[in-house]
């Protein structure tokens, strides 16, 4: 599994998050088959949900979810306080030459549009809360400017965020994969911000480092330099989906009587893919048949 750290520095005025995501994001190139750039910026925004996730209290699901133009058509995060995480974008071949930095361009890949962050709560309690919802534009498409954009602009916190994914030409084709997220709480003087973006200005790349073997706790001291950083605590971290056959059966029978009659009678049973994970799930004539039971009875 791969890990997620949290902590403060500077006497708690700075908030630090730093996770190892390499394991998690080659499960996603195996299940969705993506393209290099897909891989980049789905990694990407697997590991801004795994970090904000972590500066949360009282949260079942955080989202996060671009709807923009570009040849991706979408992306799709999810992390839970147990450090599950999920996702998927809505074209997994989408690729695009190298930008001018001979980097992957998840910008023009994702193009423009709307940045959102989702939070629900209640889950465990059986409730089902409106869920808070946040948005803004689109920036660059990047994905970690973009959660720094959100994070300054919806939730007025100044923020750093580095995400990386480096990618090898053999199987698993993951060579690094992992983030880190700053932030600036009230209290923090600017000698300290400056120091904090001098050293995250000549910091090597963290997939650089992370491919060399560290892990989250060298990722933190990486971005904070002479800063000692307090580390309250850890998480495992990875890939993991909710979907299931029962919750296959849950939607099936939400779409009501008459649709279901025409699976029954038309088709002889459904068929669905889970879009999160690959997973593929059947509905018999009988599981029909005990459906349409139990909305007569309704």
């Amino acid at each position: 599994m791969d890990k997620l750290i949290h902590g403060t520095a500077a006497d708690d005025t700075v908030r630090v998050v730093a996770a190892v995501a390499t394991k998690t994001v080659e499960e996603v190139v195996s299940r969705h088959g993506l393209s290099p750039t897909a891989t980049a910026a789905l990694g990407r925004t697997l590991i801004g949900a795994a970090l904000l996730g972590a500066t949360q209290k009282d949260f079942d699901r955080l989202t996060i979810k671009l709807e923009s133009d570009g040849p991706i058509g979408g992306i799709v995060a999810e992390a839970r306080p147990s450090g599950a995480l999920r996702g998927y974008v809505k074209n997994a071949l989408a690729e695009l030459p190298a930008n001018g930095n001979g980097k992957f361009d998840v910008g023009g890949a994702v193009g423009a549009g709307t940045f959102f962050v989702i939070r629900e709560s209640g889950f465990g309690l059986g409730l089902h809360n409106a869920p808070y919802v946040g948005s803004v534009p689109i920036q660059t498409g990047e994905i970690g400017d973009d959660l720094a954009f959100y994070l300054a602009k919806s939730e007025q916190i100044p923020s750093a965020v580095l995400l990386g994914v480096l990618l090898k030409n053999t199987e698993p084709f993951v060579a690094a994969a992992g983030g880190v997220l700053v932030q600036m709480l009230p209290g923090a003087n600017e000698h300290i911000i400056t120091m904090i973006e001098d050293t995250i200005a000549h910091a090597p790349h963290l997939t650089s480092v992370i491919g060399d073997g560290a892990g989250p706790e060298e990722l933190a001291a990486l971005v904070l330099g002479e800063i000692e950083f307090k580390k309250l605590g850890e998480r495992e971290i990875g890939f993991e989906c909710t979907c299931s056959q029962e919750r296959a059966i849950t939607m099936v029978e939400a779409l009501g009587r008459d649709d279901v009659h025409s699976m029954l009678d038309d088709d002889k049973g459904a068929a669905m893919t889970c879009g999160f994970c690959g997973a593929d799930y059947k509905v018999s004539e009988a599981e029909l048949a005990a459906i349409l039971e139990r909305i007569s009875r309704a």
